[in-house]
């Protein structure tokens, strides 16, 4: 009798175990942590993540590039609703069509074809992206530093919701497609912005608290990015008890005098960050801490992004009374900056919303998650960082000239910046700080070479001067100014017969800060520099 009853114990245990797994959608493991949303639930949510980044796209335009807003903001200009086609959303619209034409599992090469065949790309790292992918060169090449010189800003980071919002409480997978289709437009911190903003969203759905969104979100990112390194000042400051005010006045102070642009990634996914852990999860709370706090940011890609989030969290519910009237329910326009569409674009947004979960469906479908009448059931697994992703200024003579080391340059901003002409073989620089300078060096033991010749040019109008030391002696200083593109080069050249059979270092400085000119120093191009 014992072993019968002990018999029965057992196949009771299975049956249930095995029923547990069928409602889990886990056929290895019993009991495992999973998340449940209805079909019903998920389109909304994925309705409310289109609509409220643009709204809150169009409320925090008005602070973008610019100063910051002084008033309260509850609506959108009504100036603004005719403004319903823009980059922050057209990028994702045609991420859509590209599932739908190539299946969830989209590349990245055929994004970038998607980009090119609807036009996308008009300001930024996208425009340089559009050029490329017009010039023959696929994706992910298009946003890689060597041929996208805005590749550390924000075009992957402001198009990401729409992976977040495909891969509801799969954090992993969210961050592991915006890294890869970040990859159209971007590098490196450009892309850590996509995978913090798309696992921000993607966590949005399972989690109740956006102060543990941030934290998390945050983990996805390895230590060593400085994207990471800036989201960790932010937790750490609110952590002590920073307000949100001083937060971002420190991450501008430090974040965006490295990154010159106001629209760098890192400054940026900051003030996103901030957003989220102050906001409350209230929308307009929110949506003015992007646009009230700071001059001269990035806004209304910050607001819709945080904005984003709370979407996830709280779906059309969490939009504010009569925003979603005004918005209505239609994205359409046939121009973006210099870009024309035609036809003009013209798509429902509900529409467009269930296109989406269709597609976000499929794809969690695929990654081990399961439907069970109308309830999607996803497995929760432990969030993993992904392997840091990182390119340094210095790195471009790796490609231009190993021979050289590059010191102390500048990321892109009003006044110049640093980066590679791949198609002229030309290196492009400007000094991270004017009064340090920049230097191209080099330690060499000369044998029978005798002279040191350096090909360089300016911006038109914006001279620099080349300053060329061996060892401590400054050899010479030139005036670099091109006076038009047909005589832009100017080659200097340097003795080197009395350092015959010694060893030496060569420094090349680049100065914008002349004495005795009115006129702004801009980039030096650097053509070649051999020794002889």
């Amino acid at each position: 009798m014992k072993n019968i009853f002990s018999l029965f114990i057992c196949c009771l245990f299975i049956s249930t175990l095995s029923a547990q797994e069928i409602k889990t959608g886990n056929t290895q493991v019993a009991n495992k942590e999973v998340f449940k949303i209805s079909v019903e639930d998920y389109n909304d949510k994925v309705h409310a993540i289109w609509s409220g980044q643009i709204i809150a796209t169009l409320m925090g335009l008005p602070a973008e590039h610019t100063v910051a807003s002084v008033k309260w903001i509850d609506k959108i200009q009504p100036n603004l609703l005719s403004r319903l086609l823009d980059d922050d959303w057209y990028y994702e619209m045609i991420a859509i069509k590209g599932f739908e034409k190539f299946g969830p599992e989209m590349t990245v090469a055929q994004l970038g074809e998607m980009w090119k065949q609807n036009k996308c790309g008009s300001w930024g790292s996208s425009a340089e992206a559009r050029k490329l992918l017009e010039n023959g060169v696929q994706s992910p090449l298009t946003g890689n530093p060597l041929y996208n010189r805005f590749w550390f800003t924000i075009g992957p980071q402001f198009s990401a919701d729409v992976y977040g919002a495909l891969s509801p409480g799969m954090p992993n997978l969210a961050g592991k497609m915006a890294r890869e289709y970040g990859h159209v437009n971007g590098y490196a911190e450009g892309v850590d912005g996509a995978v913090f903003v798309a696992t921000a969203i993607s966590l949005g759905f399972i989690e109740k608290d956006t102060k543990t969104i941030v934290r998390k979100a945050a983990s996805m990112i390895d230590e060593k990015s400085p994207y990471r390194q800036c989201l960790n000042m932010v937790i750490e400051m609110a952590d002590k008890g920073s307000s949100a005010q001083k937060i971002l006045e420190t991450v501008e102070q430090r974040w965006h005098i490295e990154y010159p642009n106001t629209n760098n990634a890192v400054a940026n996914g900051g003030i996103i960050a901030t957003c989220l852990w102050f906001g409350e999860a209230d929308f307009l709370k929110t949506v003015n801490l992007a646009s009230r706090s700071l001059d001269f940011t990035d806004s209304d890609c910050n607001a819709a992004n945080a904005i984003g989030v709370i979407m996830a969290m709280k779906g059309t519910a969490g939009i504010p009374k009569g925003l979603m009237e005004q918005l209505g329910d239609t994205i359409k326009g046939d121009k973006m900056g210099k870009v024309e569409f035609n036809p003009a674009i013209n798509e429902s947004i509900s529409e467009l919303g269930k296109r989406t979960a269709k597609i976000g469906e499929k794809i969690v479908l695929l990654n081990g998650a399961s439907r069970t009448g109308n309830t999607l059931v996803i497995p929760i697994k432990p969030l993993a960082t992904q392997p840091a992703e990182l390119f340094s200024l210095s790195d471009y003579t790796k490609t231009w000239n190993p021979s050289w080391q590059l010191v102390g340059a500048g990321f892109f901003g009003p006044k110049g910046g640093t980066y590679l002409d791949v198609n002229e073989n030309v290196l492009v620089t400007y000094p991270r700080d004017e009064v340090r300078r920049l230097n191209l060096n080099q330690t060499i033991k000369l044998k029978d070479q005798k002279q040191l010749s350096i090909n360089v040019a300016s911006d038109l109008g914006k001279p620099w001067e080349l300053i060329v030391y061996i060892d401590d002696e400054k050899k010479s200083t030139t005036i670099i100014e091109s006076i038009s593109e047909s005589a832009k080069w100017q080659e200097i050249i340097v003795d080197l017969t009395k350092y015959q059979g010694q060893e030496i270092k060569i420094r090349l400085y680049q100065n914008v800060l002349i004495q005795g000119t009115n006129k702004l120093g801009g980039s030096a191009y650097w053509k070649s520099i051999t020794i002889l």
